[in-house]
């Protein structure tokens, strides 16, 4: 699916706080040196591995 570039921002943001947090990681290979909640966060975004969906609206014509 395709998300607006506001969606994808509200979905790595979420998933940053939540292994700042200390949630594990999904992925299983992640490098050691990256540490940064929110490159996890988008490595994990890029894999489609985050199990956060969105609702959208109807568009209305």
């Amino acid at each position: 699916m395709t998300y607006t570039r506001f969606e994808k921002a509200r979905i790595i943001g979420a998933r940053a706080l939540q292994l700042s947090m200390g949630a594990p990681t999904i992925l299983a290979e992640i490098p050691k040196d990256m540490i940064d909640p929110v490159e996890i966060a988008m490595l994990e975004y890029d894999e489609n591995a985050i199990p956060i969906t969105v609702k959208q609206k109807g568009i209305k014509a």
